[in-house]
């Protein structure tokens, strides 16, 4: 099983980056004026979203300095030493929804003291390629193109953010374990 993953994982990126412009030469699109159009409209998204931007980034600084991020884990991780589940991962399970930035600096950093291969540092990968940065995207994105009422889009993203935690933890296990 882990040969194969293994596999998979080499093989992923390097095949999506060679097939994807072949398949739209083999259809006729323009691959290279397509790009060009696309960044275009990229940088003006990019000064669309600025301002929802630095609001997120507020909210998320108050967030971390104010205690209640540690207050959510100091609640939360008895629940997690109860079922044998790392809690040094507990804190990427509150940062992933709220900062793709956040997370990724502490999934490093957790990479970094318990190593790639160790339980830890491969369910946080996991964790991190599973779940999004539902908050992100809701304030920034949806406040990009005007959307106001967010209501079902917030409580499903949560959701499957909790289930992307969730299954990563017990595919690592059951993969890796």
């Amino acid at each position: 099983m882990y040969a194969i993953v293994a596999l998979i994982s080499a093989w992923a990126i390097p095949i999506m980056v060679v097939s994807i412009p072949l398949f739209a030469a083999y259809r006729k699109v323009p691959v290279y004026e397509s790009f060009v159009e696309g960044a275009k409209d990229g940088f003006d998204t990019a000064i669309k979203i600025i301002p929802h931007l630095v609001g997120m980034m507020v909210a998320i600084s108050v967030f971390r300095a104010s205690g209640a991020m540690d207050f959510i884990i100091g609640w939360i991780k008895p629940l997690f030493d109860s079922l044998g589940v790392p809690t040094e991962i507990l804190p990427l399970s509150i940062l992933r929804p709220i900062s793709g930035a956040g997370s990724l600096a502490f999934t490093t950093d957790l990479i970094q003291q318990f190593g790639p291969d160790s339980m830890i540092g491969r369910i946080a990968a996991t964790i991190q390629g599973s779940t999004d940065t539902t908050l992100y995207v809701i304030t920034v994105y949806f406040g990009a193109v005007g959307i106001r009422r967010a209501n079902y889009a917030l409580k499903v993203g949560l959701i499957s953010d909790f289930v992307g935690f969730v299954v990563s933890i017990m595919i690592c296990f059951l993969v890796f374990g």
